[in-house]
C-alpha cells in the first residue's frame, strides 16, 4: 500500500471522529440555548446523559487533535514531498501551508484538552473554562481537519 493509499484510509477513519464531534457539538448548542451549561450550579444538576455527551465531545475532540498530529500531518508532508523529521518540524511545515492558523493556536488546543483529559482539574470552575474553551472552538479543530483533506486532494486523484 502507498501513502497516498495509506493517509485516504487515515482520512476515512478520522472522518468518524469529526462526524461524531460535529453531532455531539449541535447537541451541546441545544443545551446550550436553554441554560449556562458552564455555571457550576447548573452544570452540577445537569443529567447524567447531558454529562455523558460533553465527556464524549471531549474525548473525540482530543482524538481528532491526536490523529491530526500524529497519523495525518507527518504523512501529509511526506505525500507532497516537504520533508520533516521531528514533530516541531511537521507543525512548523503545517503552518507554513496554512494547514493551521498559527503553531501557538495549535499548542493552546492541546495544553487545555490535555488538562481536562489527563488531570481534570479539581475546581469546576477551571474544569468549565477549559470544556468551554474546547466547544468554543470546535470550528478552529475543525478547519484544521477540512484544510488537511483540500490539502490531501491536491496530492491524490481520488476525493475523499
Amino acid at each position: 500500500m502507498n501513502k497516498k493509499e495509506i493517509l485516504a484510509k487515515r482520512f476515512f477513519k478520522l472522518e468518524k471522529h469529526y462526524i461524531a464531534l460535529k453531532d455531539y457539538k449541535i447537541y451541546i448548542n441545544s443545551m446550550l440555548e436553554k441554560e449556562d451549561i458552564f455555571d457550576p450550579i447548573i452544570f452540577v444538576n445537569l443529567k447524567i446523559e447531558q454529562k455523558a455527551i460533553l465527556d464524549a465531545y471531549l474525548k473525540r475532540f482530543a482524538s481528532l487533535q491526536d490523529f491530526l498530529g500524529s497519523k495525518i500531518f507527518s504523512l501529509l508532508l511526506e505525500v507532497a514531498g516537504i520533508t520533516s523529521n521531528k514533530m516541531s518540524e511537521v507543525l512548523y511545515a503545517i503552518e507554513k501551508e496554512g494547514i493551521i492558523d498559527s503553531l501557538n493556536s495549535w499548542v493552546e488546543l492541546r495544553d487545555i484538552r490535555n488538562e481536562l483529559e489527563h488531570d481534570y482539574p479539581d475546581e469546576i470552575k477551571e474544569a468549565l473554562l477549559d470544556l468551554k474553551f474546547c466547544i468554543d472552538n470546535f470550528s478552529k479543530l475543525e478547519s484544521y481537519y477540512i484544510n488537511s483533506k483540500n490539502f490531501f486532494n491536491k496530492y491524490d486523484n481520488e476525493n475523499l
